[in-house]
């Protein structure tokens, strides 16, 4: 439990902060901090923090980035975290880039679910957000699809005046292949510029949009994976769909449920929030595991009531340095 009684039992656990795109939400331009950053956590240093989280309660992994898939040994971590006791499900979440010849290996690993980021259908616009190549995200869906995970999530981070032609499109497409489909509200963690008035898209007007084609009708009971999405069913196509909105949900944390771990050791109570605690050292000096434990207790026992995102927040790092 953490000071306001949530039940944290959820680990986002970046191993990289690599990328092999530069989306506009969550890489500024230019940045290169990986350069002068030689201290990402070894596979070894990674599968003992997970070790010791799932003796202390945590039952949820989700390996993120930066782009997990640039990692070459992001099968073994995997493959190691499937064999601890305690852990329910290992996750993943993927640009798609590199997917589509690592979805078999990473299912055959242990992997259960992924989440795969995809915030236009259209090839140029997908290029303009994220400098990558939509065919080849839509190679690696199709790939994981096969593959048989126990679930594929799509992601779609809302950006007006970018990408709202595409909100409809993606509906169907998710419609077509049976997967959920996420849009989540743009939040402040590249830039101080990133979020403004002018490029932010509420969850409220996306519905909007989506309800000028179809019925949304709530789904209260709904839960897929362990994140805060609210889920609706599209009557019509079918689709299921849920929404993120860090921002226009004033309740947003009140179950929040999670930690994350960035790619240099840094274990962060909130997202929102520049609050740190720091594991690497304590693994490079050979530290034991109940320093460990305490460390991961005293980050729990600093996790804040709610994120900073609605009291003009300003980024210490940006989110492919953090984790998503």
């Amino acid at each position: 439990m953490d000071p306001f009684g949530r039940h944290v039992d959820y680990l986002r656990i970046s191993v990289t902060d690599r990328c092999n795109e530069r989306c506009l939400y969550c890489m500024p331009e230019g940045y290169k901090g990986w350069e002068t950053r030689p201290d990402h956590l070894t596979a070894v240093e990674i599968v003992r923090v997970v070790r010791v989280a799932a003796g202390l309660g945590f039952r949820k992994f989700r390996l993120t980035g930066g782009e997990p898939l640039v990692r070459p040994d992001i099968t073994g971590i995997v493959e190691q975290m499937t064999r601890i006791t305690g852990i329910e499900c290992v996750c993943l979440s993927t640009n798609g880039m590199k997917l589509a010849p690592l979805a078999a290996p990473l299912r055959q690993a242990g992997l259960r679910t992924i989440n795969v980021s995809l915030d236009a259908l259209d090839p140029a616009l997908y290029r303009r957000i994220t400098g990558g190549d939509v065919s080849r995200v839509l190679a690696g869906i199709r790939a994981a699809v096969a593959a048989g995970f126990e679930r594929i999530k799509l992601n779609c981070v809302l950006m007006r005046g970018v990408n709202e032609q595409e909100l409809w499109p993606l509906v169907l497409y998710s419609a077509e292949h049976g997967l959920p489909l996420r849009f989540i509200e743009l939040m402040p963690l590249t830039t101080t510029d990133v979020l403004t008035e002018k490029n932010f898209l509420p969850c409220g007007e996306a519905m909007q949009l989506l309800g000028q084609k179809d019925e949304l009708i709530p789904q209260p009971d709904r839960k897929l994976g362990h994140g805060p999405a609210r889920y609706y069913l599209l009557k019509q196509t079918g689709a299921l769909v849920g929404f993120i909105g860090a921002l226009t949900n004033l309740h947003f944390c009140d179950s929040c449920n999670k930690m994350r771990l960035t790619a240099d050791g840094k274990v962060r109570p909130c997202l929102g929030n520049h609050i740190e605690v720091d594991l690497r050292m304590a693994l490079r000096q050979g530290a034991d595991d109940r320093v460990l434990k305490d460390l991961l207790e005293t980050a729990l026992r600093l996790k804040p009531l709610e994120h900073q995102f609605r009291a003009n927040y300003q980024p210490c790092r940006p989110m492919t340095a953090i984790g998503g």
